[in-house]
């Protein structure tokens, strides 16, 4: 992709896009980024050898892909700032929290506009996106910008009610799998393993088993039985989980990140 690919904001959620497109999708004289601190945009620069700046001015009419990435709370300063600066061309993507499609739209009427809401293995190129489509994208829009994403793991085109449960499912889903990578490396710990070792041994199980749910296209509960013997040592670990409520604590995680999301707007 030659488009040249702007970011207002900095933070985390900005530099696992970043890590994950460039020299991928594009090359890094092609990124820009604005951050209100001088000290994150040397590190942006440094880091990734892309352009970062404090403010716009410098690259905001010449970009064709715009990713607005700051904080719910400074979105609608942002869109005020930009709204009269980027070209007419230009395609917005909003990666903010909560901030509906038809309020990024009262910015930007006339210019195609997407809402995503990706996870931070965005960083490493197995990331998990959800979309939603403005009223103004064309089907050449829509896409580039799955393009994009795609690029950096998988895309899901959703309607734009859904996005506050893609939101509480995958947006926040990674550090539910964190949590879950650090808790088995204890249990490891517990019965004699180096942390090292565990780490590993729990990360890659995860990783493992989940390539096995999305290439074999079974049911998690299919994959499961196939290796679970009867009377052997993965019941006994299942039943332990089923008493414990690891099922229903992640569901209600799910849940409450969701109402977390619609409470954002």
């Amino acid at each position: 992709m030659s488009d040249k690919i702007g970011f207002i904001g900095g933070g985390a959620l900005a530099e696992a896009v970043i890590s994950g497109i460039t020299n991928k999708l594009t090359e890094a004289e092609n990124i820009f980024v604005s951050d209100h601190k001088q000290i994150r945009c040397d590190e942006l620069t440094q880091k990734y050898r892309i352009n970062a700046y404090v403010g716009v001015d410098s690259f905001i009419n010449d970009v064709d892909i715009l990713i607005i990435a700051v904080k719910p709370k400074d979105a609608v300063a942002a869109m005020t700032e930009i709204k009269n600066k980027i070209k007419a061309d230009s395609i917005i993507v909003s990666v903010v929290a909560g901030l509906a499609i038809s309020d990024i739209e009262s910015y930007f009427s006339d210019k195609p506009v997407f809402r995503v809401m990706p996870n931070v293995a965005i960083s490493v190129g197995e990331g998990m996106t959800g979309l939603s489509v403005g009223s103004k994208a064309s089907t050449s829009d829509i896409n580039k910008i799955k393009s994009l994403w795609s690029t950096i793991g998988r895309c899901v085109e959703v309607d734009e009610k859904l996005m506050d449960a893609i939101t509480g499912l995958s947006g926040s889903g990674s550090a539910y799998a964190f949590l879950m990578i650090d808790a088995l490396a204890d249990g490891g710990v517990a019965v004699g393993l180096p942390r090292a070792k565990a780490i590993e041994l729990a990360a890659q199980t995860l990783l493992g088993a989940a390539k096995m749910v999305l290439q074999s296209g079974e049911h998690p509960d299919v994959l499961r039985d196939k290796v679970t013997s009867p009377a052997g040592t993965t019941i006994e670990g299942v039943r332990t989980l089923e008493k414990c409520g690891v099922r229903s604590a992640l569901i209600e995680a799910v849940i409450a990140a969701t109402n977390k999301s619609k409470s954002l707007k």
